[in-house]
């Protein structure tokens, strides 16, 4: 095993912070997390039903999807920086708008798809494929780092709108969040968001030069490989299911007899797990070989469904399954942004992992559909936790079969195992 090597991390520090920061500010971690918390109170004040509202996360996904495409082409003709400050503006206004909802459950369905177009570049495209560029040795463990800022949003989310919800009203939920990228992501962009790393500066630290942008396949090269559409079945249907868990966990817990803060406050250590989970994944697959570290880690939240499905009243079973839930969240998309960047390398990773967030994101936009519709057959969760139970041990088993890494020379397409 390599040895651990801090270099890289005292010249793109910074990077770090201000893409932890965006990653729990993006449309789709401000809109995903805080929704488990927002579910009831929207059930009391609208009239709408917890099989309806579950479909707001699919417009969600599809407005993710085609957010990604956008931003990967956006990108790569204006810059990430432009892209990102207007659309940290653009999210911040969309939020405040969610608050002149209508009676119309279809208005809700529109503004959750409406956010992440309007924030596209605040998408973990934009971040990973900054810390891509930046990091070469510790990529694993970098891209770990900033992708925890969606554990931070999960942590926190809930509780900033359940106190802001209990204290006004469900609109104060919505402006609370709406307050978080202008007062926080934005400043921090406006002074170091740098795409471009020197490689003088690395030089001077005797360290690795960054990623060379040049080699890798092209878009088309990787819709023609078989790892690619491996990668994205096996994360698709692992996605799925966490985004399924994630938005149902704290009703499921109400269910059960727990009050809305017991349940808020279990449902924090998925947080706190997800972090935990990302930080030693992703030190390990700069370390071993990724797609196995991958498997086990994305295997945690099958035993996390046979707990929720076996047990009753049993609140350390409760947390100990949230944090097992964690822990495959916190691994799936940093696997997946590794993944792309090291099997496919760099040549056209804003376009690559746009249409891999694109593909497993419009697979996770079904999930509530089904999910929702389990429940209104069942009338409890089994359904549920039956189907992802499954998942969650198919989807990482897939990934065993991707073989040893590429070898990519400059200018070159085609890769060497």
């Amino acid at each position: 095993m390599k040895q651990f090597d801090n270099r890289e991390f005292k010249i793109g520090w910074k990077i770090l912070i201000l893409a932890i920061v965006g990653v729990a500010t993006s449309s789709s971690s401000l809109l995903l997390y805080s929704f488990s918390a927002m579910m009831i109170p929207l059930e009391q004040a609208m009239g709408w039903g917890r099989s309806e509202l579950q479909a707001a996360i699919t417009a969600l996904s599809l407005g993710t999807i085609v957010a990604a495409q956008l931003a990967g082409w956006l990108n790569l003709k204006f810059g990430l920086r432009i892209v990102t400050i207007l659309s940290l503006l653009a999210l911040s206004i969309s939020m405040v708008l969610l608050t002149q909802m209508q009676a119309t459950i279809w208005s809700l369905y529109l503004g959750y798809f409406l956010v992440p177009l309007a924030g596209l570049g605040t998408l973990q495209i934009t971040w990973s494929h900054l810390v891509n560029l930046w990091f070469v040795e510790n990529r694993g463990l970098a891209l770990a780092i900033i992708l925890s800022g969606s554990g931070l949003a999960a942590a926190g989310l809930p509780l900033l709108v359940t106190w802001a919800v209990s204290t006004w009203n469900w609109q104060a939920g919505f402006i609370a969040l709406s307050l978080l990228p202008v007062l926080i992501a934005l400043p921090l962009t406006l002074r170091w968001l740098m795409p471009v790393r020197s490689e003088n500066s690395a030089a001077s630290v005797g360290q690795p030069k960054p990623q060379d942008p040049s080699s890798g396949m092209l878009l088309s090269e990787a819709l023609k490989s078989w790892r690619f559409w491996v990668c994205n079945l096996s994360m698709t249907l692992v996605v799925a299911c966490v985004v399924g868990l994630v938005t149902n966990i704290i009703p499921l817990l109400q269910d059960r007899g727990l009050s809305a803060v017991e349940a808020g406050q279990i449902f924090s250590a998925f947080g706190i797990s997800l972090i935990f989970g990302r930080l030693v994944v992703g030190y390990l697959i700069d370390r071993l070989w990724a797609p196995g570290v991958a498997a086990i880690a994305l295997l945690m939240p099958a035993v996390a469904c046979l707990i929720f499905a076996l047990t009753s009243g049993n609140t350390g079973l409760y947390v100990l399954a949230t944090l097992l839930v964690g822990i495959g969240a916190g691994a799936e998309f940093d696997i997946a942004a590794f993944l792309i960047a090291r099997y496919f390398g760099m040549r056209d990773y804003g376009r690559l992992f746009g249409v891999h967030l694109g593909l497993i994101t419009a697979g996770a936009a079904g999930a509530p559909l089904l999910f929702g519709a389990l429940y209104s057959l069942t009338g409890d969760y089994s359904g549920l936790l039956a189907f992802s139970t499954v998942c969650f041990v198919v989807g990482p088993l897939m990934l065993l079969t991707l073989g040893g890494y590429p070898v990519f020379r400059r200018d070159d397409a085609v890769p060497a195992y």
